[in-house]
């Protein structure tokens, strides 16, 4: 049965649906009922080890390097094939060990079923192992229970449940024995129902079975969890990218053969078509991008530690510079998630607090027990000299919280004489208590409406002294009290959490607030910290839920704060929020394991749940706002790097492919070997690698920034053909002066002009107005160079990688085409820049 079915059913009717009574299953029945329902846990899916290998592989870059691999095999070119080889395995080997270390979400779920609990089995209260319970159980749950199933609770004596970690509410709920007055599928309207995985605080009760493993609250999250797949912006990024490289070969490829086949004939070379074309493969893929990320996201993770942000997922400190959306819950984030006294409003205020603490369980508070909330934050607003006073009374008797009642009674001995203190909801204690006139009630009321509405809860107290020695009675003596006054109690917000909204406005990202807590304390939170202007502009998790999908989307637009929101609906508005935007999701409890799922980003607290921790991809030393801002501050800075490679290696590459592809159809020989190739990328890369530690632009960082194929590959193709210009500009100068002078030439001009681009796409502005590269970049710039033209001298250089040995006056040819390229990337940057800004 689901928990919504049960709400509003009496006890004998859900004993009859379950056939089940008081005196618990028969043995028999129990193992009839454990073949068909199984055992009470949550089903697990494990991933193989080889499963996280195997997609190692999966990408357009690897299959083209796979490919100009088994080329080169076949050419005889065992050298280029090796190191092709050695990049695609140092790849595979981190993506795996990334993957391996990763989530095991459905294993860390199964620990919120308790070990063992209390059932009744043919008219005996005996201990069970948790995994055994079947529907229709009866559970004795008594005060630090973890409940072990979704029940039905047919008695209540004063019973609390904390179900943080369901429904995010931060205060214990009251439940009550028997149906509801109307069925709700809300959980935090469910008093009669305890949720799997969630503890009694106070009391006791008796509740029969009603769902089991997976049929239960949180067998639900669980399977919401399971079946949702995330892939990151970074990844869907690469892979835009990868496959926009990998038609292009294809296509440029077999233009390539048709073309000579139609120009040459039957004079047309397959084994020259195929060096030829495994020099295009090389000359495009940029194989050291997987390398040159790791080394720009690892570098970005210890930045980040140093900030108190520690990044499970590298790929998610990218994926932060993209969040254009940061929903969040209040507790523990914006507050500081610990109640606080904030207001007496009383005659003597010092006497109705002092009444307060004495009703409250202040001996558990003494020796550090954990208490009620509203009774620790009394006990923390009154002095040493208060409590030694208050230590010296005696706790008779008492009556604990009763949810129909709505107060709680405790008869204290003061020494001297007997006094009964009654505490609780306002109206209940206003009931009860003599001498208020019409005036001095609604004057109570109307302090206690404007408490409520700026989010604070409010506790009433009276109390009036006990004559003689006659046993306390509910019925005789919890009336004719005298008033004492109200006390008012607030969540505080942090000091950073006003800061750090501003700041997210700066940055272009929006802020919403997603909590399973009240209407009123949620939006008094998200008033108080600038984030609404009225505390009323705040959508109910139900209301929501009920629209059609067009006004969802609406509404999750327009709303910056939705409260009374259950997992599913989390999950639902963060599933809308994605159809437009790219969202970070922070949580913490097990209710938020299928939104943390699905979010781009999935951060979460330190103090989280296991399974929050388990499912985030960023972990938060610091409970700030703030923290994630400066960590997507960071985010943004490392995305204006990695593009930087890109842009530069796509430019250099798109040159030199269209300068190979081009010379396939007019000279009879490469104009330059694989194996050169592949050195002017390894020597290109090292400067590349140092981008991860460049100075980065304010403007980069002002608004999210995500992958625009279209923008970066029009660039790279429009500067990749000035780039073969200046190609063709050699090749007319050295082409009659033979194979190798002209290899060993082009050698030189692309690794010279691919380490220039570095420092003219480095940023969009002139050369000159950039800010100042780091001296790392310019260091290995300037070794990369010295290497570049000291190889080709080398008896190392020429035989290994065929140099022939180039002259003086050409280098300084070179070098001066070098200088005249670097002015004209700057003028078509800047043209570029002017047009596509507008």
């Amino acid at each position: 049965m689901q928990w919504k079915d049960a709400t509003d059913k009496s006890a004998d009717a859900i004993a009859k649906e379950m056939q089940t009574s008081l005196d618990g299953l028969t043995v028999d029945e129990v193992m009839r009922r454990r073949e068909e329902y199984g055992a009470n846990q949550i089903e697990e899916h494990s991933v193989r080890w080889w499963h996280t290998l195997l997609r190692q592989f999966q990408s357009s870059f690897i299959y083209l390097l796979l490919v100009a691999a088994g080329l080169s095999f076949l050419l005889g070119e065992r050298t280029e094939a090796e190191m092709m080889l050695l990049f695609l395995l140092i790849n595979t080997l981190f993506g795996f060990f990334q993957e391996h270390h990763s989530i095991k979400t459905l294993d860390l779920l199964k620990k919120y079923l308790v070990s063992r609990s209390r059932v009744m089995r043919g008219n005996e209260e005996v201990s069970i192992e948790s995994r055994d319970i079947v529907p229709g159980d009866v559970l004795m749950l008594a005060a630090g229970d973890k409940i072990a199933a979704d029940v039905y609770f047919i008695e209540s004596h004063d019973v609390m449940v904390d179900e943080e970690i369901l429904t995010g509410e931060s205060v214990a709920v009251e439940k009550i024995g028997g149906a509801l007055k109307e069925r709700t599928e809300q959980m935090y309207q469910a008093k009669n129902i305890g949720f799997a995985g969630t503890v009694l605080m106070r009391g006791r009760g008796v509740g029969v079975v009603i769902a089991t493993g997976g049929d239960t609250a949180m067998g639900e999250v669980a399977h919401l969890t399971e079946t949702t797949n995330r892939e990151s912006t970074f990844e869907k990024g690469i892979l835009r990218f990868s496959r926009f490289i990998m038609r292009l070969v294809i296509v440029t490829l077999t233009l390539i053969f048709l073309v000579n086949l139609l120009i040459k004939g039957e004079g047309a070379n397959p084994m020259e078509l195929l060096i030829f074309s495994l020099v295009l493969v090389i000359s495009v893929i940029p194989e050291a991008l997987p390398f040159v990320i790791t080394v720009s996201l690892s570098r970005g993770s210890l930045r980040l530690a140093k900030k108190k942000v520690v990044v499970k997922r590298l790929s998610a400190i990218e994926d932060l510079g993209s969040v254009e959306v940061l929903c969040s819950d209040k507790t523990g984030t914006l507050t500081e998630n610990k109640l606080t006294m904030e207001k007496v409003y009383a005659d003597s205020k010092k006497q109705c607090l002092y009444a307060a603490v004495l009703a409250s369980d202040y001996a558990g508070l003494e020796k550090g027990e954990d208490v009620d909330p509203f009774d620790e934050a009394l006990w923390n607003a009154i002095d040493a000299k208060e409590r030694e006073a208050l230590l010296a009374c005696t706790k008779i008797s008492e009556a604990p919280f009763d949810p129909v009642r709505r107060r709680n009674s405790a008869v204290i001995w003061d020494q001297e004489e007997r006094w009964l203190i009654v505490r609780g909801a306002p109206e209940a204690i206003i009931e009860i208590s003599t001498h208020l006139s019409f005036e001095q009630k609604a004057k109570y009321l109307r302090w206690m409406a404007m408490q409520g509405e700026d989010g604070r809860r409010v506790l009433a107290v009276s109390h009036k002294p006990l004559p003689g020695k006659a046993q306390f009675s509910l019925e005789r003596d919890e009336s004719d009290l005298e008033f004492l006054g109200l006390i008012s109690f607030v969540d505080p917000i942090k000091e950073t959490a006003q800061e750090a909204i501003n700041e997210a406005r700066r940055l272009g990202i929006e802020v919403k607030i997603i909590t399973g807590d009240s209407k009123e304390v949620s939006g008094s939170v998200a008033t108080r910290i600038g984030l609404i202007a009225s505390p009323h502009e705040v959508i109910l998790g139900e209301e929501l839920e009920a629209l059609a999908h067009t006004k969802k989307l609406e509404m999750v637009r327009k709303y910056s704060v939705f409260a009374r929101v259950s997992p599913q609906q989390k999950y639902m508005i963060i599933e809308l929020l994605q159809e437009t935007k790219e969202v970070g999701f922070l949580g913490e409890g097990i209710n938020d394991a299928p939104a943390l799922k699905l979010a781009n980003v999935a951060l979460v607290v330190q103090s989280a749940s296991d399974i929050a921790r388990s499912a985030a991809d960023v972990v938060l030393l610091d409970t700030s706002l703030k923290v994630i801002i400066d960590g997507i501050r960071e985010g943004r800075s490392i995305f204006a790097n990695i593009i930087k490679y890109i842009k530069t290696t796509l430019t250099s590459n798109f040159g030199n492919f269209y300068s190979v592809a081009i010379a396939s159809l007019l000279i009879p020989f490469v104009p330059m070997l694989p194996l050169q190739i592949l050195l002017i990328d390894i020597l290109s890369d090292f400067p590349m690698i140092a981008l991860a530690t460049d100075a980065v632009d304010t403007e980069e960082l002002q608004k999210p920034k995500g992958y625009n194929v279209r923008d970066v590959v029009l660039s790279a193709t429009i500067l990749g053909v000035v780039s073969s210009m200046f190609d063709f500009i050699l090749f007319a100068t050295f082409y009659q002066k033979g194979e190798g002078v002209l290899q060993t030439n082009w050698f030189m001009l692309s690794l010279f002009t691919e380490l220039v681009l570095i420092f003219s796409l480095r940023s969009r502005r002139p050369f000159w107005k950039a800010k100042r590269p780091s001296t790392i970049l310019v260091m290995l710039s300037l070794a990369m160079l010295t290497i570049g033209v000291t190889v080709p001298f080398t008896q190392f250089g020429q035989r290994v990688f065929h140099f022939a040995q180039p002259t003086h006056s050409s280098v300084v040819w070179i070098l001066s085409l070098v200088g005249v390229y670097f002015f004209a990337t700057e003028v078509v940057k800047r043209l570029y820049c002017r047009i596509t800004e507008g």
